[in-house]
């Protein structure tokens, strides 16, 4: 069972210690964060993956619903509160589960098994149907699963702790552009600490710059060039 790193939100030291508590009682979950504010959180999903995100509404200077809808990637969020009358603003912002305070550890347990739900079924999606693998890619995007054809694919742009993919549209997903590579056929290439393109979409090399069919223009990094007119 995958080991789910989860980030308490909450102004009270006491909430903090009950949901602490809690997730130390259960093996497959790890406290990566304990927060006292929204902006603590934010600091904190920069730099680290989270899979759930324990949410306290009321918290000074910035709500946990205003966090919410600021996030463009947001993990599993189960909101911890003493208000109910948020609960349906909450869901609208597709929280995994709404707990009341106080709750008890059944309760508690409940809304990790959904994520849990949750959490199996987005790797079962991506783990079927292995032929289709061969052509396309599945990502996760803004708590969906979306299925990318390799072919639609101009070029992927690193961006921190997440990837820009871009196709039609562009469309994000929290993984690095190495990780992302390896999943890719050989008609990818990286160009660029920060790109990689579809090869089949190159129009034409200028100097230290590449321009796509869509007549996108991208720097070509120098240690990058060789291998990119290797291909040639």
């Amino acid at each position: 069972m995958k080991t789910l790193q989860c980030i308490i939100a909450d102004d009270e030291p006491i909430a903090r210690q009950i949901l602490e508590t809690y997730i130390e009682a259960l093996p497959h979950l790890e406290i990566c964060a304990s927060c006292k504010n929204a902006f603590e959180v934010l600091e904190v999903l920069q730099v680290k993956t989270v899979d759930i995100l324990f949410l306290d509404i009321n918290m000074p200077k910035l709500s946990g619903l205003s966090l919410l809808k600021t996030m463009q990637q947001k993990p599993e969020v189960i909101i911890t509160t003493a208000y109910p009358e948020y609960a349906i603003e909450g869901f609208e912002l597709s929280v995994t589960d709404y707990l009341l305070k106080p709750f008890s550890l059944e309760r508690f347990l409940q809304a990790v098994n959904k994520v849990q739900k949750n959490v199996k079924e987005e790797t079962k999606i991506i783990s079927t149907d292995r032929e289709e693998a061969t052509t396309s890619v599945f990502v996760k995007s803004d708590k969906k699963i979306i299925k990318i054809n390799f072919d639609e694919i101009s070029h992927i742009e690193a961006y921190g702790n997440y990837i820009k993919i871009f196709t039609d549209k562009m469309i994000l997903t929290p993984q690095t552009l190495s990780d992302f590579l390896s999943k890719l056929p050989d008609s990818f290439i990286r160009i660029h600490k920060s790109f990689v393109i579809n090869f089949n979409q190159l129009k034409l090399i200028d100097g230290n710059q590449i321009i796509l069919q869509n007549d996108i223009k991208l720097p070509v990094g120098k240690s990058y060039k060789k291998e990119l007119l290797d291909m040639i």
